[in-house]
């Protein structure tokens, strides 16, 4: 480590943006081993600090303690999941039980808990302010979920069950990437290719000329079971291989194999949960949540379950009559585009020309942002950024003044996982007075050179989501790193995101952007009242495949150590975890096989998957709420901004809702939107 290494001072960039120019692989670790360095020296300087402990001399200054650490973890990850190569994956698979250990080292240290825990227990007397107050009560419920207040024997334990739990979710990720792309699918002959749009077909021969197969198609696997392409090719026994090619994902025996990594994880996950004094590791992990307790989230699954699988069977029959055969998991995604078609007159491969990217972009996401918050953006080529196809947007308040920095990177690559995502290189907070820099990361197939990138309507509405969570980034007003933007608790951060969504299809934004590439033309307003008439045709599909993987997830981490140790076979169990819930219909799939679920074997939803549905009940009375009230309206932007997205983590998740609702939230709009009432 040297002073000439970008990590090591705060970036002189607009925005702190890092010096992306400057950076190479060779900086990361020991820009890393510094930063573990410098804060392990921050935090002793806080543990000999003379006299009592304050809520500025001890929360404040953790608070300020390991910036170069958090400087390189921000890059490293962003780039990481968004562009790999073999040399970030071995950086990473020596920085993630590192990074446990340097964490644990800080989280587990008994002498700074005991600081906190006296600040904690004597808070009513501090005069804190309510961010203060909060920030304190988070410290303090972190470290005890975390472990300090066990004994040394059952921490040194801790610690060990960490690092290995680090390395084994490291090696998932790093198997789904690799399996993913080598289940890609090679078409030799165009006529196969039949049902497929002249852009979607030029998308499949450039990926697969970039392979080496010129002259063939490549049709690439996506992180979820099945794939887009299913809705449109006509070919049945290629749609067949596409999605059983899809539906065993890291799930082979070879060397991508995440079967026995997976029951590792479930094994030590129960370990540790059960070193904390709990049964499982759904129940350690749901009690900082605001569902509180499994029973809770099962009570509103359950609820929802029976009528999500009834109206699925239903649908099935709908997509019977149209096939004139029974329906398979390859053949739902082609009849249900014929009978939207037929049911509501809708054809969705002739909106895609209407759904060009930069309009989408533009004049739908940035529009309505405007029209709700009086932001705007202005695209800044000039800002180099990790990769080319990654665009920064300078962002500015209504006054002019800037708000923040917005980074797209849209398209799909073999070196980029899959989904999308949000995350953040540099957190708003008024305690450096940092501006947020905001990254969404999509999966779009890219076009050939010169021609327009058309989108599928579930693509703008990932689009539209991601940027939801870009929202909550950039208008984030609070004082301290830990609770910005989006740092709330998991169950909570879908809600804004999915918010976004209803600016879709809202009249004033769809006409905006919704025009055809080449004419200009208006998206016709009947097919705009078709989809809106359709809101919950195919829902029972799109909920029973959610919930199985909820289930899924609650399953795995409902396991007692004595139990988790039993499981052998992981197919047997899924089979039957979903059997259980009554969710077994097999021509809807689980959206997430085990082997291939890294929301909960390689990110942060582990126990959390049924937070999607948990915000959506939130959400869908949100929904309600803009609507009793005109809408796209700035004054409603306000409310909304001022009351929940621009306070962060600042205060108590659901009494943020409270404040912005008048009341707690009511689950039947969201039955209502589902079709499930």
């Amino acid at each position: 480590m040297t002073t000439a290494n970008p990590f090591a001072k705060r970036s002189t960039l607009e925005y702190e943006l890092p010096p992306f120019a400057l950076i190479t692989d060779e900086h990361y670790l020991p820009a890393f081993y510094e930063g573990c360095t410098q804060q392990l020296v921050e935090v002793q300087e806080i543990l000999n600090t003379p006299g009592d402990a304050t809520f500025e001399n001890t929360i404040v200054a953790l608070e300020k303690s390991g910036q170069m650490l958090k400087r390189v973890l921000r890059v490293f990850f962003n780039k990481s999941s968004s562009d790999t190569s073999d040399s970030l994956d071995a950086i990473e698979e020596e920085l993630a039980p590192k990074l446990a250990a340097h964490q644990d080292a800080i989280q587990l240290n008994p002498v700074l808990f005991n600081r906190i825990k006296s600040l904690y227990e004597n808070r009513e007397s501090s005069g804190l302010n309510t961010e203060d107050a909060w920030l304190l009560e988070r410290y303090y419920k972190d470290l005890v979920h975390s472990g300090a207040h066990l004994s040394e024997s059952e921490r040194e334990r801790l610690k060990q069950l960490n690092e290995e739990l680090s390395k084994l979710s490291t090696q998932f990720a790093k198997n789904v990437l690799t399996d993913t792309n080598d289940l890609a699918v090679l078409v030799e002959s165009i006529e196969e290719l039949d049902g497929l749009s002249e852009n979607e077909i030029a998308t499949a021969a450039a990926a697969a000329k970039e392979r080496g197969h010129e002259g063939k198609w490549l049709i690439a696997m996506v992180n979820f079971s099945g794939n887009p392409l299913l809705s449109s090719l006509t070919n049945r026994s290629l749609r067949k291989k596409i999605m059983q090619e899809s539906l065993v994902k890291a799930n082979r025996k070879n060397e991508s194999d995440n079967k026995p990594i997976l029951l590792k994880l479930v094994q030590l996950r129960a370990e540790r949960a059960k070193l904390f004094g709990n049964n499982t590791h759904a129940e350690h992990v749901i009690a900082v949540q605001t569902a509180e307790h499994p029973d809770n989230v099962n009570a509103m699954l359950r609820k929802i379950a029976p009528a999500a699988v009834r109206n699925a069977k239903v649908e099935a029959e709908d997509l019977k009559k149209s096939a004139g055969a029974d329906i398979e998991s390859w053949d739902w995604g082609f009849y249900t585009e014929q009978v939207r078609l037929e049911k509501y007159n809708i054809d969705t491969s002739k909106m895609r020309p209407y759904f060009e990217l930069e309009s989408v972009l533009e004049k739908g996401i940035f529009f309505a942002a405007n029209k709700l918050f009086g932001i705007s953006f202005k695209e800044r080529p000039d800002l180099i950024t990790y990769h080319p196809e990654a665009r920064a947007f300078d962002v500015f308040n209504e006054d002019g003044s800037k708000l923040g920095l917005f980074i797209g990177d849209f398209y799909t690559r073999d070196s980029k996982r899959g989904g999308a995502w949000m995350n953040s290189l540099v957190n708003q907070n008024f305690l450096f007075n940092q501006l947020p820099v905001v990254v969404n990361n999509l999966n779009i197939a890219k076009p050939p050179a010169g021609k327009p990138t058309l989108l599928t309507f579930d693509q703008i509405t990932t689009l539209f989501h991601e940027f939801g969570h870009t929202l909550h980034g950039l208008l984030s007003q609070v004082k301290y790193p830990r609770v910005s933007g989006t740092s709330v608790q998991r169950d909570f951060v879908e809600f804004p995101s999915q918010v976004n969504e209803m600016w879709i299809l809202w009249p004033e934004v769809v006409e905006n952007y919704a025009r055809h590439f080449e004419t200009g033309e208006k998206l016709p307003q009947e097919w705009i009242d078709n989809l809106n008439a359709a809101s919950t045709f195919n829902e029972g599909h799109a909920t029973t495949s959610y919930l199985a993987a909820a289930i899924l997830d609650l399953a795995w981490h409902s396991l007692t150590v004595e139990e988790a140790a039993k499981v052998s076979d992981v197919e047997a169990f899924e089979t039957q975890a979903i059997k259980d819930y009554g969710l077994d219909f097999s021509p809807v799939p689980t959206r997430y096989r085990s082997t291939y679920f890294s929301h909960i074997f390689a990110g942060g939803y582990s126990a959390g998957y049924y937070g999607y549905i948990w915000s959506e009940v939130l959400d869908a009375d949100t929904v309600d709420w803009f609507k009793e009230n005109g809408g796209l309206q700035r004054k409603n932007g306000e409310h909304f901004r001022n009351t929940l997205l621009g306070r962060g983590g600042s205060i108590d998740s659901m009494q943020m809702f409270r404040n912005f609702r008048g009341r707690d939230s009511k689950i039947e709009p969201l039955l209502k939107r589902r079709g499930l009432l």
